[in-house]
């Protein structure tokens, strides 16, 4: 792939470019939110996974050495009580024929276990604008419009890189933190867990080991605590109110914000609920609303990075194959991921 640099204000953008426009350089764009990154064309519905280009996929393939698999999704009725009062998982066996077919159907919401956010599911709050200039009328009444589906037919194949802060963590203080509580991770947290695993998180373009069009996975706890807590405790925590349920994850802090940009992840996901430490700020707000609306990029929860962590500390590799199948569905705000890590 051929260096070049792509100019920020020359639109539609090239995903195949090597260099991309760091968050102060965003172009203005007439009628979008400040820090609109909405730069791949007036009809687009794929945001950052338009970097996924074949060159790239074919790139990141080289990183199956072993071809180890790690599924990344958490069974289907886990959590057994979703957060924010949402459906849990139910799983029906059909008897077709006396004695001899069987079918199933299941009940699902998409954000109650192992997930994508699409780009239908949070909009930019003071505008209330959803990624590339929707509007609520247009996800109620345009099914084409940031549906979930155009991720699948696109596919999700790259590179992927995890930081496993919550071991890093443990490892480096005396008492680990809860991550039922909040617990902010910074930039500066994550570039120590980072030199810790021998990645220097700073984008290629800056000599640094992110590529553009790779996915960043963080692992801040949630699983394993999960797992900890009683079918009892599990549920009394799922139930509380919205305003009283709190996670570790990523913080609402400007650096952050700029490094999460500047990479050009073509993906973000973790393990927790939210992703980001919850609740959000008050000062800085929700990062969802800058990943989702304004860039345009997938974001993952609740995934279950157990098993991977663990393979990964024991090889000292960090870097891997990662691809997902989003639901085909019309119209879909979300999706369970269907995620598959390959070292």
């Amino acid at each position: 792939m051929s260096s070049t640099t792509q100019v920020p204000d020359q639109l539609p953008w090239d995903p195949n470019s090597t260099r991309f426009p760091s968050r102060k350089e965003l172009p203005k764009i007439p009628g979008a939110p400040e820090g609109a990154a909405w730069v791949w064309g007036k009809d687009d519905w794929l945001g950052r996974l338009n970097l996924l280009t074949p060159a790239r996929v074919k790139a990141a393939a080289q990183e199956i050495k072993s071809g180890e698999m790690f599924r990344l999704d958490l069974p289907l009725h886990i959590p057994e009580t979703p957060a924010f009062g949402r459906e849990p998982f139910q799983h029906n066996i059909k008897e077709i024929v006396d004695g001899i077919v069987f079918d199933d159907t299941y009940t699902l919401n998409t954000q109650s276990g192992t997930q994508w956010d699409g780009f239908r599911h949070f909009a930019h709050i003071e505008s209330k604008t959803f990624y590339n200039n929707a509007k609520s009328t247009d996800i109620t009444s345009t099914p084409t419009c940031n549906s979930i589906h155009h991720w699948a037919n696109h596919g999700i194949a790259s590179r992927a890189i995890l930081l496993d802060y919550y071991t890093h963590y443990t490892e480096t203080h005396s008492t680990p933190y809860d991550p039922y509580t909040t617990h902010a991770v910074t930039l500066a947290d994550l570039t120590a867990c980072a030199r810790a695993q021998g990645i220097d998180l700073r984008p290629e373009s800056q000599g640094g080991d992110i590529k553009p069009g790779d996915i960043l996975l963080v692992r801040t706890g949630f699983v394993v605590r999960y797992h900890q807590l009683t079918p009892q405790q599990r549920a009394d925590v799922a139930a509380r109110s919205h305003e009283n349920l709190t996670w570790a994850g990523l913080a609402q802090e400007e650096p952050l914000l700029d490094w999460l940009h500047d990479c050009y992840f073509a993906a973000v996901a973790g393990d927790s609920p939210t992703f980001e430490a919850w609740p959000p700020s008050q000062e800085n707000g929700y990062i969802h609303q800058q990943i989702l609306a304004l860039w345009g990029m997938p974001l993952g929860e609740m995934w279950d990075l157990e098993a991977l962590s663990k393979r990964c500390r024991e090889v000292g590799r960090w870097v891997f194959f990662l691809t997902s199948a989003p639901a085909n569905a019309l119209g879909g705000v979300g999706s369970h991921a269907n995620a598959t890590a390959i070292l």
